[in-house]
């Protein structure tokens, strides 16, 4: 309980001014000379509290400066390192802070201040040494400690304690009310990274018009963009500031069906944090609503408007027992309904001696602020972080939740970069939800992977880990406890492993896999999930002496005399090196930018590359004597099991993204609220720091980490995800390396990387022998291609023609290692190669070499050249047509002529393509087969002559017939053409003998339309029709019979229609029940033509019928229409009509009536077996047409009678049929 009581003690002024010039002559000594009595022995930060303590006491309430002399005092407190808590040992430019920076200068433009803000800098006045000393203090001191220290604090210096306790920035106040308030480039606290202590760098300092435009975030529905409307529309009155406790009114205006509201709004804040909130809005979020913004805001803009009064204990203290009697009085009276029963339970507690009340020494005071073992942290509401991240998760990926919980990510990044201890708080309480994420029971249990944007937000979450743990200003203890958190995390069943696979081959975090000697066993390392990594980060620490200098000097170099071992550590340059396993030492570059130390990151990150440079180099040393080993041998089993594309910690993005940071040009008036497309960032050439030369630029660099990053030979991880992330990666770094404006310098660098890749034997996956299932280059030297291409083009044609290979397709296999154990990892196991994403990875082959075709126009030299690499390295017919339809796209502007030499390409893969599908199933097949022809039309008539007399090699006969010889042949092609009448006749020509030949091969499919190209030529029409005679009655189907049949009769064949139906009808057969049998209509026509022709044919078909046809009413339909007309209505010359209508006693009709009848009589016995009630009406249908057909005889009525008593006879046990039976035929 604190002890807000007050004493006074009395000292002689004289004695008190002696006092004090004795010990300001010591306290503001310089520090290094400063001396106590002991001459030997410095004056310790220590000692410097003692004086400061001595020069309290000997203050008194009657000297007239008792302030000032207090305010000397608390600042050499402040400034003492005596109550901060130890640090590691790192030698950075940045103050440490374990949990928000610890000194913030004041705010530029109108802030807080001792006087109203001037809007100009330049002309305020320098701050007094009370307000000096008052900002440290509240900063770094809980204001229980102050007390303590002091006997008597004057009101002046509590005034400026409590004044200067508020939070000063406005980007603290738009972290907790916005997802975002800047880039992710932001810098940390301080601006300078190398800002000393004290030197006025403002940690991003926003207020008046910068924060307007800097709080953008992600829209003006934000509540830091509403609470800056609602105090610049005058919607915030009675602010008052109560100790450390801030109220005010805050009103929502009218909007629609909503009335005006008014809301009360209260803060709490201790040590520039705002440590609690309540609105009477009751707004239930993670960040704050917009009326504390307002508040917030108002009271860090105008604070001269702001009454403030002390701690209200301060108050109480100088009220006699009559006034505290009347200010309880009028309290009560005041708020009589609320607190009346509080207070007179306080009051009976009080009169009891025995209270609990009375044994605690003071009382609370809510506006004094926090106590000295209160954490000192911002307000975070972990239940609605909780809930929050539980919906969110709910929603499975749906409705923006994905964008929501990477939001919430960027969040904790942000509050790392301003070292702000939520960071880790938040982390944590978005992992427990994750954790407790119903669908991954489900997932494990049903042995299914999750979803893509589930597992990236799985990845982002263990890379976050990763950055906390590495926290260069971590606690061991704080560590620890993590660490024991992340394992309690990891052990649990349902923790998701780290590539999505059971299993993994990638090195630990802290070193590489072994480099000799190993074997299948080796390789099967323990599970891993996606904290293992955070895990292993726990064991690095920041101590390295060499480390330590390189992060902490931009001029560190090589010392002239190097002792032994030390030449591992610098270049031939004198520049520092870090020799780590790289995706480790790019995550400690990430921890160090996370975290706010943005220079001591660019630091790492160039000996980085340093080091990256020099083992460059000496793997192109180490290639250069192997080189015609490998080269004999074409192959190498030579590679890197991790790569640094696709990792899960992201090394080459970090590097890339430390590097630009600090060379994108920021619009500071531009205002993101989130409406529009984000613009491409703008870079400028920064020089880096401490380059011997100066000759180097970040942004050179960049580029080139990138180039190395992504040229690295490493083998396909295994596993969907795992390959997809690879993908994935790659994309994304092309991305941001095509937002680069390419200028002399940069040119520079990629041409110099370029032909050092290609030099790079098994080393560079653009060397001239790689593994065979090393990660294809495709995506990368397009971008290379097209950014060469304006500089170099015989070198930007190097890199992707080379790049154009994708070995794992070919059939060969590596034929022994031929690399060396000390110069990679040297055995991969053996597995067959899943490659996932050989779909994706072919479609990007495909897009190299169409950018390589279209950027060849016109070159045939070049055309050629790709042509090859093209036919030798694409092994999908559908990629292959693609790049025939882009070649042929391209050849064939609409407004200008066209590209022939790219035509013929087009053409040729054309062919490529007809050839590798022919044998094989494709259901583009017609699509492409009818776009080789559009092309040879293109091209000319010698290419559709060429493809007519080599169509075997190309198209099935179905597809030479109906396809190729009828566009050929059509009207359309010939105009497109323009030929001649010896050109028209020479492509005819081809085109009868293509379909004789096809007719020959493939008579079922081709005879028809052999016989269609061939009518205008007599003798290739007969020789198309004997053909088809020939193969009627061996291969030929009744169906193909019959239609060839009706084409004969609609070309004016009758004689030759009827014979080809005679064939058909041979290999006809109807059974009793078809009745719906397609070929129904084609008896009938046959019969219909048989009669037309005359007696003789009808005589000659009814025999096949007969035969042939057993269904009882498809008989019947042909005897009735057969005795309707009179035979021999054809017209066909040399016949005479006997115009007399046939009689069915005799032949050729005789024959069939009596078919017909037997068919009835057959049919009937096989209804009646297996009839159902159901079908009763039905079948007496079915028998009142035999009887129509019985009649046709002359004793049909006489037969019917038997055929009806028979059925009685028989089926006599059917009652009901019978019955039905007698009524109906007696």
């Amino acid at each position: 309980m604190r002890d807000f009581t007050r004493r006074h003690r009395a000292r002689c002024p004289c004695t008190v001014v002696l006092k004090f010039a004795r010990l300001c002559s010591i306290l503001f000594s310089p520090a290094p000379t400063l001396r106590c009595a002991t001459p030997s022995r410095p004056v310790s930060c220590s000692a410097r509290e003692c004086i400061s303590r001595s020069l309290s006491r000997c203050v008194s309430p009657c000297f007239p400066s008792r302030s000032l002399l207090l305010s000397v005092s608390l600042l050499a407190m402040a400034e003492g390192r005596g109550e901060i808590p130890p640090q590691p040992p790192l030698h950075f430019s940045l103050p440490p802070a374990s949990k928000r920076p610890c000194l913030r200068p004041a705010p530029r433009g109108p802030g807080p201040g001792p006087g109203p803000g001037f809007p100009n800098p330049r002309f305020q006045c320098p701050e007094s040494l009370l307000d000096c000393a008052a900002k440290a203090v509240a900063e770094k001191w809980a204001f229980e400690r102050v007390e303590e220290r002091f006997e008597r604090i004057p009101e002046p210096v509590q005034r400026r304690i409590v004044y200067w306790s508020f939070p000063r920035n406005e980007r603290e106040i738009c972290m907790y009310s916005s997802f975002q308030c800047r880039g992710a480039g932001e810098d940390g606290p301080a601006a300078g990274a190398g800002a000393p202590v004290g030197s006025g760098a403002v940690p991003g300092g926003v207020s008046g018009a910068v924060g307007n435009a800097v709080a953008g975030g992600s829209g003006e529905g934000l509540p830091f963009r509403r609470g800056i409307r609602l105090l610049e529309s005058g919607c915030v009155e009675n602010v008052l500031q109560v100790g450390f406790h801030l109220s005010g009114t805050v009103t929502e205006p009218a909007s629609g069906s909503e009335p005006e509201t008014t809301h009360k709004v209260a803060i709490s804040f201790d040590r520039c944090k705002i440590t609690s909130v309540t609105c009477g809005c009751g707004n239930r979020d993670i960040f704050y609503c917009a009326h504390v913004v307002a508040l917030s805001l108002y009271r860090i803009r105008k604070p001269d408007q702001v009454k403030l009064r002390l701690p209200i204990s301060e108050t109480l203290f100088q009220m006699n027992r009559d006034q505290l009697q009347k200010f309880v009085q009028y309290l009560i009276t005041a708020h009589h309904t609320e607190v009346l029963p509080t207070a007179q339970k306080l009051a009976d507690e009080i009169l009891s001696s025995n209270s609990e009340i009375n044994q605690v020494h003071g009382a609370p005071d809510p506006t004094a602020g926090a106590s000295i073992d209160d954490d000192n942290c911002w307000h975070l509401d972990e239940e609605q972080v909780r809930e929050q991240v539980k919906q969110f998760l709910s929603q499975g990926g749906y409705y923006g939740s994905g964008k929501q919980l990477n939001s919430m990510f960027a969040k904790v990044r942000e509050m790392l970069r301003m070292r702000d201890s939520n960071g880790a708080r938040m982390l944590t309480l978005i992992t427990e939800q994750f954790m407790a994420d119903p669908r991954l029971s489900l997932w494990r249990q049903q042995g299914t992977g999750m979803t893509d944007k589930c597992r990236q937000l799985w990845d982002e979450l263990g890379a976050l880990w990763v950055c906390i743990v590495l926290n260069p200003h971590c606690k061991s203890e704080e560590k620890s406890g993590w660490l024991r958190q992340l394992k309690k995390w990891s052990d649990m069943d349902v923790c998701p492993l780290e590539d999505g696979n059971y299993g993994s081959e990638l090195p630990n975090i802290t070193n590489a896999l072994p480099q000799s000697n190993l074997n299948q066993d080796s390789l099967a390392r323990p599970r891993r999930t996606v904290f293992t990594r955070a895990m292993e980060a726990c064991d690095l620490h920041w101590q390295d002496s060499h480390l330590q200098r390189i992060i902490s000097s931009d001029f560190y170099m090589s010392p002239s005399y190097q002792r032994e071992g030390e030449s591992l550590l610098f270049n031939q340059q004198g520049l520092p090196l870090w020799l780590d396993h790289v995706p480790t030492a790019c995550a400690r570059v990430d921890a160090l930018r996370s975290h706010g130390y943005p220079r001591e990151a660019l630091r790492l990150a160039v000996a980085i590359i340093n080091t990256l440079r020099l083992q460059q180099q000496r793997q192109l040393d180490i290639y250069k004597h192997q080189k015609k080993e490998l080269l004999q041998r074409g192959v190498t089993t030579t590679t890197n099991l991790e790569g640094w594309v696709g990792h899960p910690l992201d090394p080459i993005g970090c590097l890339f993204e430390t590097l630009t940071e600090t060379c994108r040009l920021e619009d500071d008036n531009a205002m993101d609220t989130g409406d529009s497309e984000p613009k491409p960032p703008v870079y400028h050439h920064v020089p880096v720091w401490g380059s011997p030369d100066g000759g180097e630029s970040y942004l050179a660099l960049a580029l080139e980490v990138a180039l190395m990053g992504m040229g690295q030979q490493r083998v396909m991880p295994e596993g969907l995800y795992a390959q997809d992330k690879v993908c994935r990666n790659e994309e994304q770094i092309v991305a941001r390396l095509q937002e680069m404006e390419l200028d002399e310098v940069l040119v520079q660098t990629l041409r110099k990387q370029a032909v050092l890749l290609l030099e790079g034997g098994p080393f560079s996956g653009l060397g001239e022998v790689i593994h065979r299932e090393s990660v294809p280059m495709h995506t990368f030297a397009k971008y290379l291609f097209t950014a060469l291409l304006p500089h170099d083009a015989d070198l930007a044609y190097k890199i992707g023609l080379r790049a154009m290979r994708l070995p794992v397709l070919e059939s060969t296999a590596p034929s022994g290692d031929v690399g060396h154990p000390h110069h990679g990892i040297s055995i991969v196991p053996s597995r067959y190669p899943r490659w996932f994403t050989l779909g994706h990875l072919e479609s990007q082959q495909c897009e190299l070499a169409s950018t390589m075709l279209t950027a060849a126009k016109g070159d045939m030299l070049r055309l050629r050249t790709v042509l090859e690499a093209i036919q030798k390295n694409i092994h999908s017919s559908s990629l292959i047509f693609k790049l025939a339809q882009d070649a042929f796209k391209i050849a064939t502007p609409a407004e200008n002529p066209p590209d022939i030499t790219l035509l013929n390409v087009a053409l040729e893969l054309g062919l490529q393509v007809m050839r590798m599908t022919l044998s094989t199933l494709n259901w583009r097949r017609r699509e492409m087969v009818r776009w080789l022809v559009t092309c040879a039309t293109e091209v000319g008539l010698r290419a559709l002559v060429s493809i007519l007399q080599s169509w075997y090699t190309l198209f099935t006969p179905t597809e030479a017939t109906s396809i190729v010889a009828a566009t050929v042949m059509s009207h359309n092609t010939i105009l497109r053409l323009s030929l001649d009448y010896p050109q028209r006749e020479e492509l005819a020509s081809c085109a009868r003998t293509l379909a004789l030949q096809c007719a020959m091969k493939d008579p079922q499919n081709c005879a028809l339309s052999a016989l269609t190209l061939c009518e205008k030529d007599h003798i290739a029409f007969e020789t198309a029709y004997q053909i088809v005679i020939d193969a009627a009655s061996t291969g030929m189907t009744y169906s193909q019979l019959f239609t060839i049949a009706r084409y004969m009769e609609h070309r004016g064949y009758p004689l030759r229609a009827f014979k080809l139906a005679s064939l058909a009808m041979t290999h006809l057969n109807l059974a009793y029940n078809q009745d719906t049998h397609p070929a129904i209509n084609d008896v009938l026509w046959a019969c219909a033509l048989s009669h037309s022709l005359g007696k003789n044919e009808l005589a000659a078909i009814i025999p096949l019928v007969v035969k042939s046809v057993h269904c009882a009413t498809v008989l019947s339909d042909i005897l009735r229409r057969c005795t309707m007309t009179a035979p021999g209505l054809a017209g066909i010359p040399g016949r005479r009509n006997s115009g007399k209508l046939m009689s069915t006693d005799k032949a050729p009709l005789r024959q069939l009536l009596d078919a017909t009848i037997s068919a009835y009589i057959n049919t009937t016995h096989s209804r009646l077996t297996h009839i159902s009630p159901r079908h009763y009406g039905e079948f007496i249908e079915f028998l009142s047409k035999a009887r129509e057909t019985f009649l046709l005889a002359q004793d049909g009525h006489i037969q019917f009678a038997q055929f009806i008593d028979n059925l009685k006879q028989i089926y006599k046990g059917k009652k009901k049929l019978m019955m039905l039976v007698r009524e109906r035929f007696g």
